[in-house]
C-alpha cells in the first residue's frame, strides 16, 4: 500500500502545485493524507475521486474545522497510523505528538514546514514538510509512505 502525505498547503483555492502533485507525485497512490492547514474549503475539491484523509490545523478556516477532526487513527493493512497536524514550538513537538496516539506504528504530523523521517522508540515519526514554504524559504515537500512488512518513509523535494 503506498500513501501519498502532505501538510501545510495554506492554500484558500487549489495552486497549480498542488494539482501537479496529486496528478503527478500522487497519482498512484492507495489514499492521501493531509496533515492540516489546507486552510480553504475550497481546496477539498482538488482531491475529488482520492481517497483523502485529513486533519484540522491551526490556520484552516472554521469551515475546515467544522469538517475535519482534530486527529484521527487510520487502520491500513496491519498497522495503525495516528494523523495529527500539531502545534508549539518545533523543538518538543514530537515529545507531544507521540502522546496523542496509543498504539500507533506511525504518526504523520505537519505543522513545523520541516520534514522528519525517523524513529522513535519503535514509531515512526513522519512530516512531509510544507507544500509551499514561504515562511523559511524552502522549496516544498511532500512524502510517501510504502506499507509492507514495515513502514518505510519517503520525502519528496519539490
Amino acid at each position: 500500500m503506498k500513501i501519498g502525505v502532505m501538510s501545510d498547503t495554506h492554500l484558500t483555492v487549489p495552486s497549480d502545485k498542488l494539482i501537479e502533485v496529486i496528478e503527478g507525485h500522487f497519482q498512484d497512490m492507495d489514499m492521501i493524507f493531509h496533515a492540516g492547514d489546507i486552510v480553504g474549503e475550497e481546496v477539498l475539491k482538488a482531491f475529488s475521486g482520492r481517497d483523502l484523509r485529513a486533519v484540522s490545523g491551526n490556520m484552516d478556516s472554521a469551515a475546515i474545522k467544522d469538517i475535519l477532526p482534530y486527529k484521527q487513527v487510520i487502520e491500513a493493512g496491519k498497522f495503525r497510523l495516528g494523523l495529527i497536524h500539531g502545534a508549539g514550538a518545533g523543538t518538543c513537538i514530537e515529545d507531544k505528538l507521540v502522546g496523542e496516539f496509543e498504539d500507533v506504528d506511525c504518526v504523520v504530523y505537519g505543522h513545523t514546514h520541516s520534514p522528519a523521517n525517523h524513529l522513535v522508540d519503535g514509531v515512526l515519526l513522519f512530516n512531509p514538510g510544507a507544500l509551499v514554504d514561504r515562511w523559511y524559504g524552502k522549496g516544498g515537500s511532500v512524502g510517501i509512505l510504502e506499507l509492507n512488512d514495515t513502514i518505510k518513509g519517503t520525502i519528496i523535494k519539490l
